[in-house]
């Protein structure tokens, strides 16, 4: 079998076939202005299981993802909130971190910041005034659009579409209104570095370009972000990158997730209609957002409902039951998880359809928790099941339980237990029917009674 992706570029299922032995992957980062919120939860699951996923076929992976730390939004957030832009964008960047953990996605290996990549950056844009391909007007430097045959082809463009949407601003010196910034000359009191075009700061799309080509080399395998980065974003990296190295492609294989929507709106910091990570984390589970998640395809818009995380949380729990609960006989044959295993890659292969996926492991799940109520083998299949979930990077874990209730349940149980022995069998179902409402279950089984809290 072989790993296909839909390649953006070309509209196509390609099989995938690297460019070395290491799949170099660049993932564009957040602009930490804000606080993160499920939208880049979704994108960041979907590239966590790409990644886990090549891993588990064999691949080695360099991933990079970088933070856009200098921009309008941070500057004017900073503005107002009294405080330095390195403070304001630390304080985000370290909560997205540890929201990133918290949801068990892979630490990329390498995060560069824009601010830390300057004289990278300087250093292309010099070279791309050399050959032509940009120019300097009065402090800012644009990248010439026309300098580039088929510059549109990879959002579906044309220059006469673009002259039509473009808005050249009073102080911009364009020689086409769809031309880019590669350099912005500073204004008074904002942040700026020092270059040959004097005090100012870098555009946006060379940032990416710059440490894409300082981490990862002029040619990577796979270049990945939102469906809203396709234009400009990506149209204009892989102009400019090309234009500089002379090589193309600039990228092999382009993946695009789509959206999260709140209503009939995609979800933005911008439009203020969002839902924080840290507020999801404390209504749900890792396991349940990253099911909510993987319920559907990466290039499918999602909505964040209540409905639909309470689905992806019994979903995860029966995943759960499944792997943890222990067998009470080892008779008989084993379960085979062989046919699940086979299911699993077809899906994952055929552009990491993760719905297929996680429909095998269920259909394992299932055939685990019969086997084991007819006293059957199934420790086997509890890892294999488990090794898969992980590769959708699920934990499979109990939720953490309230420790100093710990105890009270524990005391619960023994009564109930006393009360079962007195035959007084109405009030035992009252103790565990008070239990399951607090959202306590427990297990009866030949050495005794054990507990597990539900999410």
């Amino acid at each position: 079998m072989t790993l296909k992706l839909r390649n953006t570029a070309s509209g196509e299922l390609e099989a995938f076939k690297p460019i070395a032995d290491v799949v170099k992957l660049y993932v564009c980062g957040v602009t930490p202005y804000d606080v993160s919120h499920v939208g880049h939860a979704m994108s960041y699951v979907v590239f966590d299981v790409l990644r886990r996923y090549l891993e588990f076929r064999g691949y080695q992976v360099r991933h990079v993802q970088n933070f856009t730390d200098i921009d309008d939004r941070i500057i004017t957030r900073a503005e107002r909130l009294g405080i330095e832009i390195g403070e304001l964008t630390s304080d985000m960047i370290e909560r997205y971190m540890e929201e990133m953990r918290s949801l068990n996605v892979l630490p990329a290996h390498e995060y560069p910041c824009a601010t830390k990549e300057i004289p990278q950056m300087i250093e292309m844009i010099e070279a791309l005034v050399e050959k032509g391909y940009a120019y300097e007007a009065g402090g800012d430097v644009y990248y010439r659009v026309r300098s580039k045959e088929d510059y549109g082809r990879f959002s579906h463009r044309d220059l006469e579409s673009m002259m039509a949407g473009a808005r050249v601003e009073p102080n911009e010196q364009k020689e086409h209104p769809a031309d880019f910034a590669l350099w912005k000359g500073a204004k008074p009191g904002e942040p700026s570095w020092e270059s040959p075009w004097g005090p100012g700061r870098p555009g946006w799309h060379i940032e990416c370009s710059a440490m894409a080509l300082r981490y990862l080399g002029e040619q990577i395998d796979i270049h990945g972000g939102g469906q809203d980065l396709i234009f400009p974003h990506h149209e204009n990296e892989i102009a400019q990158t090309e234009a500089y190295t002379g090589k193309a492609p600039f990228v092999r294989y382009w993946l695009h997730n789509a959206w999260v929507k709140s209503g009939e709106e995609k979800m933005s910091k911008s439009l203020g209609n969002f839902i924080p990570i840290s507020e999801a984390l404390e209504q749900y589970s890792a396991d349940a957002i990253r099911m909510w998640v993987l319920f559907s395809h990466y290039r499918t818009p999602l909505t964040f409902t209540s409905e639909a995380l309470s689905a992806a949380k019994r979903g995860a729990e029966r995943l759960r039951i499944a792997v943890r609960t222990p067998s009470n006989g080892a008779d008989g044959d084993a379960v085979d998880a062989a046919p699940c295993r086979e299911q699993f890659i077809a899906a994952m292969d055929d552009d990491l359809n993760t719905s297929k996926a996680l429909a095998a492991l269920f259909d394992l799940a299932h055939e685990i928790n019969r086997r084991r109520d007819e006293g059957r083998k199934v420790a086997d299949a509890q890892a294999a099941l488990l090794e898969l979930a992980d590769v959708l990077g699920l934990t499979l874990t109990e939720p953490e339980a309230d420790i100093s209730a710990a105890p009270f349940i524990e005391l619960l149980i023994t009564i109930r237990e006393e009360l079962r022995g007195a035959k007084q069998f109405e009030l035992a179902d009252r103790v565990r029917d008070g239990l399951d409402e607090l959202g306590v279950t427990l297990e009866d089984g030949p050495e005794g009674t054990t507990w597990r809290r539900r999410e």
